[in-house]
């Protein structure tokens, strides 16, 4: 049987079990309770295990939703159906509000506040004498639809779990999107940033969705349960919320289901079993969920559902392996391409730039000039500034002085997703890969400000065209690094070497006029480092402009059409590679100590490396890619 036709099945069972014969009632009213929670650990899946925001407050927001159509449905009359929208819109108003001001803290702080507002919500339920004070509120009326009443367990079972199916099936197509790419990529700070991400922005919108799915969650249980009180809105249900997202697969979608579905059978069946082991009526739940959680940690740090997943591809490892698919995006329409500067038009000018960290001065006023199709090299000893160089010119920090203009404009003073958003992309001396993600996807993230798709759009699953598009681009830019094969890899499991070609293709995919490159070179092999030369050099020839920082001198020399060393932060020598290579200062600040012939023993690693430095072996230098005019 395919595995189309067991999801189907085992559908078709979920969906017709409380009209099975043989299930017992308490079961029916068991999956209620689990769909209900499964809609909030949805939201904390998104929110904690993918956004990295821990929150202990979603049990706030479920009671938002529940004390909504509580009162509207009872004090005013108003359909239940008018209670789920405005709830959703009140949920809307407030967690848009929290999260604005919350979301800005980082560390223990975020979860410190959520602890703060979901205590400050639930005292307030229990306090406002129009929601009942302690007592809440009775009398809800049940849902219905077209005059068929809702008000059986059987019936809210269904609608229960109909409602969940449709929000799984939302997030997964919302994680599976241009915009899952960056809520994914919420943890990496400035390389998102650094690609157009709007990281405030794509925060606060993880935060609504998280809560308007407690609001929804709480809107149900209302009309279940027909009466409301402030006691399953408190802090120790946002805690065990939290802890159901954890034990499930904080990461996955289905861990939701599978995180809610243990804790509440256990909890269960604890009730039943420990009073007869133990003999006294202790409550010893706590103690229980606490051994439970040290195990998980210990043994399932993923969660429940990732083991599961593993479980389902090891039975089917021996099954028949059919053809690889073409890819559903092959014949997409193509990305809009920028228009690139003429060949000589100045495209970057940083003037008298200076950065300090207190009394340290890491970049010391520094000036140069970018032309269009230019390569320039960044060179100097390690601790010389080059890195933040690259960061003050691409917005990841902030000039403490001077200036920076692109394409003429003023671009110092604006967040890095705007300056990329104008055609200046960079890569970082560190590899920062999201590793869980394909490599396919990885490189999508830098085509992420070529497209305009949000959230709604990719929820809903509207979003194919520009998707396929994306990726398209993303292929395309793998196979022209000669990464093709591997764009179905997790990028965690490339070596370090394939992982920076990696990078240069995704800041390939955003498409820039001037591409920033920080150690592009470093642990490549020599073949590996002729292609990219290779592939710069096409780049350069089409009209792009490349800045970058290098320490390998053959790979810069053979590469670069002029050079600026640094050394302490200051501007040390600017010039063609054969000037440099032959200047005094800059044989000093690399090697030390040499004397007026720039000599040393023979033999020895000085007159090695000054070998190096100034006559770069012929030989090994990188081939020039054909010249062509147009961009591919």
């Amino acid at each position: 049987m395919s595995r189309r036709w067991i999801q189907a099945l085992a559908l078709a069972v979920l969906l017709c079990l409380p009209w099975l014969p043989g299930v017992p009632p308490f079961w029916i009213t068991q999956m209620n309770y689990i769909g209900l929670y499964s809609l909030v650990v949805l939201g904390l899946v998104l929110l904690t295990g993918v956004g990295g925001m821990t929150s202990f407050g979603q049990s706030a927001f479920v009671g938002l939703g529940a004390y909504s159509t509580a009162w509207l449905s009872t004090a005013m009359g108003v359909s239940p159906w008018l209670g789920l929208l405005a709830g959703l819109l009140l949920t809307c108003l407030v967690a848009y509000g929290l999260g604005a001001i919350t979301l800005r803290l980082s560390g223990h702080y975020l979860p410190l506040c959520t602890l703060a507002w979901c205590l400050a919500l639930y005292y307030l339920y229990g306090n406002l004498d129009f929601l009942g004070r302690y007592d809440g509120i009775a009398g809800i009326p049940a849902l219905s639809i077209a005059g068929w009443s809702l008000g059986s367990t059987q019936s809210m079972y269904l609608l229960i779990w109909l409602v969940l199916l449709l929000a799984l099936w939302a997030t997964h197509n919302l994680l599976d999107s241009r915009a899952g790419r960056a809520i994914r990529a919420l943890r990496s700070g400035s390389m998102a940033e650094s690609f157009g991400v709007d990281l405030a922005h794509y925060k606060v919108v993880v935060f609504v969705y998280a809560a308007l799915l407690g609001s929804v969650s709480g809107w149900l249980y209302a009309h279940m349960q027909r009466a409301v009180s402030p006691s399953p809105f408190g802090l120790g249900y946002g805690i065990e919320y939290l802890f159901m997202a954890v034990v499930g697969g904080a990461g996955s979608v289905w861990g939701a289901v599978a995180g809610a579905a243990s804790i509440l059978i256990i909890k269960d069946q604890l009730q039943n079993v420990l009073p007869a082991l133990v003999g006294t009526s202790v409550n010893l739940e706590l103690l229980a969920f606490g051994v439970l959680m040290i195990l998980v940690l210990q043994f399932a740090r993923d969660g429940i559902w990732p083991l599961i997943a593993r479980l389902g591809r090891w039975l089917g490892r021996h099954q028949a392996t059919a053809a690889k698919p073409v890819p559903w995006y092959q014949d997409a329409d193509p990305l809009p391409q920028r228009p690139l500067p003429e060949a000589g038009q100045r495209v970057l000018e940083v003037d008298q730039v200076r950065k300090e960290f207190g009394g340290l001065v890491a970049v010391n006023d520094i000036s140069f000039n970018l032309n269009a199709g230019e390569i320039m090299g960044l060179i100097g000893p390690n601790g010389a500034g080059k890195s933040t160089t690259f960061n003050l010119i691409s917005g990841v920090l902030p000039l403490s002085g001077g200036h920076v203009r692109f394409m003429g404009q003023p671009i110092d003073g604006l967040p890095a997703h705007e300056i990329a958003r104008r055609g200046l992309v960079r890569s970082f001396q560190h590899v920062q890969l999201l590793s869980d993600m394909s490599v396919l996807d990885n490189v999508a993230l830098g085509a992420h400000l070529r497209s305009r798709a949000g959230v709604a759009k990719a929820a809903l699953r509207l979003d194919r065209a520009s998707e396929a598009s994306l990726l398209h681009e993303a292929a395309r830019q793998l196979q022209r690094v000669g990464l093709g094969d591997v764009m179905d890899h997790a990028a965690g499991s490339l070596p370090l070497g394939r992982q920076r070609i990696v990078e240069i293709a995704r800041a390939l995919c955003g498409d820039p006029a001037l591409l920033l490159l920080d150690e592009p070179a470093a642990g490549l092999r020599y073949q590996e480092k002729q292609a990219l030369s290779a592939v710069l050099k096409q780049l350069s020839q089409e009209g792009m402009s490349l800045l970058l920082v290098e320490h390998d001198m053959d790979f810069v020399m053979n590469l670069t059409d002029h050079l600026l060393v640094m050394d302490f932060g200051t501007r040390l020598a600017e010039g063609v590679p054969s000037e440099i290579q032959r200047n005094p200062a800059v044989l000093e600040a690399y090697l030390g100590g040499l004397d007026e012939t720039w000599g040393a023993p023979a033999g020895s690693g000085a007159a090695t490396a000054a070998t190096t430095l100034a006559a770069p072996d012929a030989s090994s230098g990188l081939p020039m890619a054909p010249a062509t005019g147009a961009r591919p």
